[in-house]
């Protein structure tokens, strides 16, 4: 019995000396290396983190997302390897240069919308918003091409000059050409575009010209809003008949906007004179019909480039654009 408790303390001194000893170690070992990852990529070694999920987390976060404008991900083949040491606590890991070497190693991919002209690849820009807006810019602006643009996603591994709506529209807009019309009608007379307008004294004309219609002149000949007025302005209840002027031959009578006159008329009522009629509601006669003085030949309406309901009425003579007020009103 005594030899076994001499044993036992034996025992006991011994594993208690291998015990300090292991603490010894572990303390000198914890106070000279620190746990942490070596990290490979393809085999190879590249680094050393002490959080590999830290890290991780960031090289997951540019292949879903990139690191710069416009990129939509970026393809990695492999992903690094991370094996567990322990490394001098004076060595400093390499958290950044580990993401540059994956960075690198990777193929980023580009999200853009290109803008389409007749199934041709034009321009790029940033987000469907810009696009859209570019088109509809581009359709406000009654572009030639309007109809002969499309958008397109796109997702290349190539960059591409992205640029903005307003360049867009600057670049691709097309003018439409617009022709002059030349009517022609029964008379001698044919509408064409004026010649000029005379701000000086009356000439004198072989027409007796009355009123179109009774009202309040609103606008009168001459400068309006930084251009020529070429007539003169009267106010009137929508639906007020609108006499012919004169005696004479429709040349011209058109719906539309017909660039600010809306529905109009023009009749050829010789000797070189013509009269002009805008902003109707409707129009009473047509092309080639010969009409009377005082005929009712439109309504009044706001048509065109319109505030209000008024009759806008011109003279010319040899294409020369008059001051109705030297005539009539």
């Amino acid at each position: 019995m005594k030899k076994l408790l001499v044993h036992m303390r034996t025992w006991i001194r011994l594993i208690s000396l291998v015990a300090i000893a292991g603490l010894l170690i572990v303390g000198g070992v914890a106070f000279i290396y620190k746990p942490t990852y070596s990290v490979s990529l393809n085999g190879e070694f590249i680094g050393y983190t002490k959080d590999k999920s830290q890290l991780q987390s960031r090289i997951n976060n540019y292949i879903e997302n990139g690191d710069g404008e416009n990129i939509a991900f970026v393809q990695v083949d492999n992903l690094p390897e991370y094996t567990l040491c322990l490394l001098k606590k004076d060595v400093e890991t390499s958290d950044d240069e580990i993401f540059n070497v994956v960075k690198q190693s990777g193929k980023a991919y580009y999200k853009y919308f290109a803008i389409i002209d007749n199934n041709e690849e034009k321009l790029y820009v940033a987000t469907l918003e810009e696009a859209e807006k570019a088109i509809a810019g581009l359709k406000e602006k009654n572009s030639k091409n309007k109809d002969d643009l499309t958008i397109k996603e796109k997702y290349e591994a190539e960059p591409k000059e992205i640029v903005t709506s307003e360049e867009v529209i600057s670049k691709l807009y097309e003018k439409v050409e617009v022709k002059k019309k030349t009517i022609k009608s029964s008379s001698s007379g044919v509408y064409v575009a004026t010649k000029g307008v005379n701000t000086g004294k009356k000439v004198a004309i072989a027409v007796n010209l009355i009123k179109p219609i009774s009202g309040t002149v609103t606008s009168r000949f001459g400068s309006r809003w930084g251009s020529t007025h070429k007539g003169i302005d009267i106010g009137a209840p929508k639906g007020t008949g609108i006499k012919a002027a004169a005696a004479g031959t429709v040349i011209l009578s058109a719906y539309g906007y017909n660039g600010g006159y809306g529905n109009y008329i023009v009749l050829d009522n010789g000797s070189g004179v013509q009269t002009l009629y805008g902003h109707c509601t409707s129009l009473n006669v047509k092309v080639g019909q010969k009409v009377s003085q005082g005929q009712i030949i439109a309504t009044v309406g706001s048509t065109g480039r319109s505030t209000g309901n008024h009759l806008h009425f011109e003279i010319r003579v040899n294409g020369v654009v008059q001051n109705p007020q030297n005539y009539l009103y």
